[in-house]
């Protein structure tokens, strides 16, 4: 199975600053950072991924002081690069947005990425989802969920064509005849479209893996489809099993109309994990982290991905159903998943006690949490996981130490890496240059 780790410096817990253990300045701190990404790959996990969106929060302040979400976060391509000199196999993935950035600039990042790791870097293509980072780049709000689409499908085009710009044996190194390259084998795109026009080519030779591999996490409709299209790692949605396996199925049965197969693309299911030697403990553990999330920080994250404000509603008593908008222009999965939440007639303590953005929470021993991946992978629900761990160092190495062996013993996961670079660990074909299959 695949395993990859959404990192946040203390973990992805609204709690986890305050949690036993937790470092101070720790988003701040590479060489914090490089202990946690030194602890994953001894692991062997599959990559270390950091999520991002390039903006504040710029309201409600009082309370985001509670919890911040993205509020103190370095720029993950730059610490991925940094990351990069302090390890030698797991993948570096890193979210870059396609409505805020161009694709030169994108395609130019993520291509020495790729060289300075050696072929291990990996590209989220979003299309941002919160009006904070509209406002950094003068909109007051975000694009149409579907035009955002549109424009990504445009971007991502681009960036794919100047990833390409160099043939793969284009520098030859010609000491004799005095040519570094061979301009045969140079290719300068021109391209005119709706949102981009781009006439130039990529100042860097193809890189180790061709391409970086693409990650995407869309749940709608228009991101199913572009994912289908384009995506070769998806991180699944579902809060539990069945609407795991749900996802899997569909978004597998969309590759045949793109001339693709099942194995080109990887679906992970997102995963909290909480390790303990028994699952009363693990529980205990989860439920002390909750209980220290301040009810300010749950009202957020309601208010943040459902698209409206609850907070002046009563906090044990059911939310009414016409209080759910009538649909999302962010995170679609979070906001039916909220929506669910509510339509089952949970109060609105309960429903923030719940909420975990689309993520089962994994708790026991390592042997309980082993055979819970287990069983997901076998029942055809995920390729593998993708876990976003509540508080770290704890939940990591709780894991590598415990959860990791077990699936070791098994033969459910590796126990050395053997590819070079992250395509070959994730059994991921190596992609040929457009210009060679139009040849």
């Amino acid at each position: 199975m695949v395993i990859g780790g959404l990192f946040e410096a203390n973990g992805y817990q609204p709690s986890a600053w305050q949690a036993e253990g937790a470092v101070d300045n720790a988003p701040t701190d590479i060489g914090y950072f490089r202990r946690i990404i030194e602890i994953a790959e001894a692991g062997k996990l599959d990559f270390f991924f950091l999520a991002d969106t390039p903006a504040a929060r710029t309201d409600d302040l009082d309370k985001w002081a509670r919890g911040p979400l993205y509020m103190n976060y370095m720029e993950p391509i730059t610490t991925l690069t940094a990351l990069s000199t302090f390890t030698r196999h797991i993948g570096l993935g890193a979210t870059a947005s396609t409505t805020f950035y161009e694709p030169y600039n994108i395609a130019r990042l993520y291509a020495a990425l790729d060289h300075i790791s050696h072929g291990r870097a990996a590209w989220n293509v979003v299309t941002s989802a919160n009006d904070y980072a509209a406002r950094n780049f003068g909109l007051d709000r975000l694009p149409p969920h579907d035009r955002r689409y549109a424009q990504a499908r445009e971007f991502f085009d681009v960036v794919r064509r100047l990833w390409d710009t160099w043939d793969d044996d284009a520098f030859i190194w010609d000491r004799e005849n005095v040519r570094q390259f061979d301009p045969a084998r140079f290719h300068v795109l021109d391209h005119r479209g709706e949102f981009f026009r781009v006439h130039g080519a990529l100042n860097v030779a193809r890189s180790p893996q061709g391409h970086p591999v693409i990650f995407q996490a869309g749940a709608s409709e228009t991101g199913k489809e572009f994912a289908a299209e384009t995506a070769e790692v998806v991180f699944g949605t579902g809060a539990n099993k069945a609407a795991a396996k749900a996802f899997y199925d569909d978004l597998k049965g969309r590759l045949p109309k793109y001339g693709r197969a099942p194995e080109d693309l990887k679906v992970l299911s997102g995963i909290s994990l909480v390790v303990a030697p028994t699952e009363a403990e693990a529980r205990e553990k989860w439920e002390e982290w909750q209980a220290l999330v301040h009810p300010d920080i749950q009202l957020l994250y309601i208010k943040t991905d459902l698209e409206t404000d609850l907070s002046d509603l009563p906090l044990d008593e059911p939310v009414p159903l016409e209080r759910i908008p009538a649909k999302s222009n962010h995170h679609q999965a979070y906001f039916d998943e909220i929506a669910g939440l509510i339509r089952q007639g949970l109060t609105l303590r309960e429903v923030c006690r719940r909420y975990n953005r689309s993520k089962e929470v994994f708790l026991g021993s390592p042997v309980q949490i082993a055979d819970m991946m287990a069983d997901w992978v076998a029942s055809g629900a995920s390729d593998g996981f993708m876990v976003a761990f509540p508080v770290l160092p704890y939940c990591l190495t709780s894991m590598v130490d415990g959860v990791i062996p077990e699936l070791q013993r098994r033969g459910l996961f590796r126990t050395e890496y053997t590819g070079k670079t992250l395509r070959e660990n994730l059994g991921l074909k190596r992609p040929a240059s457009i210009y060679t299959k139009q040849a």
